[in-house]
This record gives structure tokens, C-alpha cells and sequence, in this order.
């Protein structure tokens, strides 16, 4: 691609609509469930189960910085890339901390919808689409760990947010641009890789994929 030298392409656009709709839809899923309108939250929460999905297959065989086989590192590799001292390239894509501040995100937004499915409230009255399948005890166990995964969730958004200005300030790396357009400018020391983009197939299979899955869910898994 021309201009190579100058700009790089790091994001490719299924994932940056996935997480900017993710950024929406908890903000969304927080607001409906503080004024009690769960009819939305109910809504909200469905459509994150398809974006979990999703990001899930996206991350097994969609473009190449997408994928985890490409961005989650062993310990050593960590070690060494948060060491003060290390002078390690930038990567293309998530660095090897943020690849695995992927993976928790990813686990904890299981958990958080996971269990929302299940839950109930305390009158039996609201329930997630498959509270059926589990008796009232264990539904309202479902909710209160639906509730705490919350506060944990919330936790690493502002770790997250912190560590976004923390690169921005000290180490004078913008994540958020790229996160918008795609491409960030070049930089010295920056690994020089080819972004192999996945098939438009490919990308269709998961969108379907992950719609019959949550439309599953809004069931009740009920055919």
C-alpha cells in the first residue's frame, strides 16, 4: 500500500464496529438497568450476547489482528514488554499486555451476560430468556453474580480508559485514533507485518452465526 512508511493499517472494520457499539451498548445496558426499564436492558443485553459471539469467531479466523492466535503472548513475552528498560518494537495490533486485557474483557463480558440470561429478581417477576432452565435458587444466584461481574467489568473499563491516556501521555502513542480510522502512523522500530484481511465469507459466517445464537437465546432456546 502506498504510504506504508507513514501510515499503518492496525484495525480492520469489524472489530473497530464492535467495539465502539460495545462502548454504547454497556453505557446502554448500565442506564436501562439503573431506571428500571429491563424491557430495554433485556434488548441491550441480547445484543451483546451476538457481539461476544461475534468477536469470539472473529478472533478464531477473521483478519489477522483480530485473530488471538496473533496478539496473545506467553509470560516471557509480557515480561519483556513491560519491563522499563525494554526496547520492544511496536506491534501491530494489540501489544502483548493488551492482548491479554482482550482475553479478560472477553471472560468477564461472558460471565456478565452469561449470568444475566439465567437471572431473575427477587420477586421472580423479571427474568433472563433461559431462567427457565435453572430452578428460582439458582437464578437468583445467577443475579447476584450478574450484578458483582458488573462492578468487575467496570473496573477494568476504567483501568482501560486509564491505560489509554497513560500511553497518550507518557509514552506519546495514540490508541484512539486508530481505533477510529483504522491506520495509525508509522513509527520507528514499528514490526514490519502484512495484515492479512479475511475473506468476505468468512465475515459473513460469523455475523450469521452470531445472530442465530442470540435469536436462540431471545428463545429461550425454545424450537
Amino acid at each position: 500500500m502506498a504510504g506504508d512508511a507513514e501510515r499503518q493499517f492496525v484495525w480492520d472494520l469489524p472489530t473497530r464496529i464492535f467495539h465502539w457499539v460495545l462502548v454504547i451498548l454497556l453505557g446502554f445496558s448500565w442506564w436501562s438497568a439503573e431506571n428500571h426499564r429491563l424491557d430495554l436492558h433485556f434488548y441491550s443485553g441480547i445484543t451483546v450476547v451476538g457481539l461476544v459471539i461475534f468477536r469470539l469467531l472473529w478472533g478464531l479466523f477473521g483478519t489477522s489482528t483480530a485473530r488471538f492466535s496473533e496478539f496473545v503472548k506467553g509470560p516471557g513475552t509480557v515480561m519483556s514488554y513491560v519491563r522499563p528498560s525494554s526496547s520492544s518494537p511496536v506491534p501491530v495490533g494489540h501489544n502483548p499486555l493488551g492482548g491479554w486485557s482482550v482475553i479478560v474483557m472477553l471472560l468477564v463480558l461472558l460471565v456478565q451476560v452469561g449470568t444475566g440470561l439465567f437471572a431473575t429478581d427477587i420477586d421472580g417477576l423479571d427474568s433472563g430468556p433461559l431462567s427457565h432452565l435453572v430452578d428460582f435458587d439458582q437464578s437468583r444466584t445467577a443475579a447476584e453474580i450478574h450484578e458483582i461481574s458488573f462492578n468487575v467489568l467496570l473496573a477494568l473499563v476504567i483501568l482501560h480508559v486509564l491505560a489509554i491516556f497513560f500511553y497518550l501521555i507518557v509514552k506519546r502513542r495514540n490508541l484512539i485514533g486508530p481505533m477510529v480510522t483504522g491506520f495509525r502512523k508509522g513509527a520507528e522500530g514499528g514490526v514490519a507485518v502484512s495484515v492479512v484481511a479475511a475473506s468476505p465469507w468468512r465475515l459473513l459466517i460469523a455475523v450469521i452465526v452470531a445472530a442465530l445464537f442470540a435469536y436462540g437465546v431471545w428463545n429461550g432456546f425454545r424450537f
